[in-house]
């Protein structure tokens, strides 16, 4: 019996879409954005816009505890982690379709108090889903995952609504850390929602799909 929910397809492509919409993503070749880490592309995600958008937000999350029920199980939870901070409210509302306890971890201990990393209550054995808005490359993910585990729980299973999907090594780098990712869309979601709905114009979804392909290559290039 199939189960009730969109395909995998469906969703990657009306949570691409949504993004559009709300313009949490945005493409710009001629004036390319900065990311974090100092280096330069054409492309911008911002997933905290979801939650000022109540009828996106609620589709959204609701793709997303149908996916983690699809791929991971209905019973596979104990508590819903999610990471600082645009993890929380994301984790919050997953909890609350999941009926499961929510918490959520701190990027570093606090300085006072407990100096504890997790806020809430996560008790060993638990098994716990960490839950955030976004991952690039995992290594963020890593960090969480370990100071859950260090409470005695397990993390076995990460959910993110948007997922680059441009490196290659990210899944890989997760799987060798005994973590398995669940997205709902990528770039090339983005790419193929773009182009179907005429967002941008043909040069600047050219430069994007470029970027996409290789972007090491691209920002060598550019700068």
């Amino acid at each position: 019996m199939s189960l009730p929910y969109p395909t995998r397809e469906e969703i990657a492509r009306l949570s691409a879409r949504m993004l559009l919409e709300i313009k949490a993503v945005d493409f710009n070749a001629k004036q390319p954005f900065t990311y974090a880490s100092g280096k330069k592309g054409p492309t911008y995600v911002d997933c905290r816009r979801i939650i000022s958008f109540p009828r996106v937000r609620q589709t959204l999350l609701d793709f997303l505890a149908a996916t983690i029920m699809r791929d991971a199980g209905f019973e596979a939870f104990d508590n819903i982690a999610g990471g600082e901070t645009a993890g929380i409210p994301f984790a919050a509302m997953v909890a609350e379709r999941l009926g499961l306890p929510m918490s959520y971890v701190r990027k570093k201990p606090k300085g006072y108090g407990r100096n504890a990393r997790i806020e809430g209550v996560m008790t060993e054995g638990q098994r716990v889903l960490l839950v955030e808005d976004l991952t690039t490359d995992g290594g963020s993910k890593l960090s969480f995952v370990d100071a859950i585990r260090e409470t005695g729980a397990s993390c076995a299973h990460t959910a993110v609504i948007f997922y680059y999907g441009i490196f290659p090594e990210t899944t890989q780098r997760l799987a060798d850390h005994g973590v398995s990712l669940h997205h709902l869309c990528t770039w090339w979601d983005v790419l193929n929602e773009a182009r179907e709905s005429g967002a941008f114009d043909d040069a600047t979804l050219t430069e994007v799909q470029t970027f996409l392909s290789d972007p090491k290559g691209w920002q060598a290039a550019n700068g």
